[in-house]
């Protein structure tokens, strides 16, 4: 029997990245509970071997290790502290995993909060999308109390291919995955406009897309979103309103600071318009339909728009 067997570990929010990460965790060994406000995907962890539980409270009951795995601050919140919340539930001495991008300044008031618990806090968003998560080989941009670490090693380890560990203050975490995200988001939306430019000039779209991941202009980005254009295939890997949530923290914490962000704004708006297009829960790849319907081309998996609808 495994020596993690004997670790328990809860996850709360079980969408593309987190079940990924609880897959991965059983198949380290782990005893893992799950749940997700959605019953399907509680089903199929169940499915998968590990055990599924109606609310955070009932998922978190004894668990050494909780790693909170949804969209944003307000969400983290109800999930570790609220009416049916996670942390209180836990056994004395574990650590949580919060892994919702989120601004510094909250990633700090959780951590205080766990804290007075008598719980470890790990500031740790991750990256890699849901391919690397199933595959057990994120990467984590962690911070917190280097006890909270050593503590969640075995989970680290089994989850990721590279945890960075930032400091010893939660907040860290959070502000390095501000800077990804700004990056992503950027990259996104020039991907999105330079696959529907190309279009625009009648290129064969996908002879563009091999040309260019073979070229200086390629990007992770540009590589992983723009088949998802090809395939006319929307479905959400990373929706649209993530985006707006992020770029618009990005937007937040410079206005803060006194300090500009003209690009990563410009990629907010393209990311809201998008949104305002009845895109919001669709693929962030998304961005290019906006652009092409302004546009009127057609992308694949687009009708071409009508002179009446023009």
């Amino acid at each position: 029997m495994s020596s993690n067997s004997k670790l328990k570990i809860c996850v709360v929010g079980l969408g593309s990245m987190g079940f990924g990460m609880a897959h991965s965790l059983l198949r380290g060994g782990f005893d893992v509970s799950g749940c997700d406000v959605n019953a399907e995907a509680v089903a199929r962890f169940v499915a998968a071997g590990g055990r599924g539980a109606a609310s955070p409270d009932d998922a978190a009951r004894g668990a050494d290790v909780l790693i909170s795995v949804v969209v944003n601050e307000r969400q983290t919140d109800e999930v570790l502290f609220g009416e049916n919340g996670a942390a209180a539930q836990m056994a004395k001495g574990g650590t949580v995993l919060s892994s919702a991008t989120m601004s510094p300044d909250a990633a700090r008031r959780f951590s205080t909060r766990s804290e007075a618990l008598g719980l470890g806090y790990i500031d740790a968003p991750i990256s890699g999308g849901a391919v690397r998560a199933a595959a057990g080989e994120l990467t984590i941009m962690a911070s917190g109390a280097p006890a909270a670490f050593v503590h969640a090693r075995p989970v680290l380890d089994c989850i990721a291919a590279n945890v960075y560990e930032l400091g010893d203050k939660a907040g860290t975490g959070a502000a390095f995955k501000i800077v990804n995200q700004l990056l992503a988001g950027a990259h996104i939306a020039a991907a999105c406009e330079a696959i529907t430019f190309a279009k625009a000039m009648d290129l064969d779209i996908a002879k563009v897309y091999e040309v260019i991941t073979a070229s200086a202009g390629n990007s992770w980005m540009f590589e992983n979103r723009v088949p998802h254009i090809l395939e006319g295939d929307y479905a959400p890997r990373s929706a649209v309103d993530i985006f707006t949530k992020d770029l618009g923290i990005v937007t937040d914490i410079g206005r803060g600071l006194k300090f500009p962000t003209p690009i990563a704004s410009m990629a907010l708006q393209m990311f809201v318009m998008t949104a305002a297009a009845g895109m919001g829960r669709d693929d962030d790849a998304s961005v290019a339909r906006m652009i092409a319907g302004l546009a009127g081309l057609e992308l694949p998996g687009m009708a071409r728009p009508t002179d009446a609808e023009i």
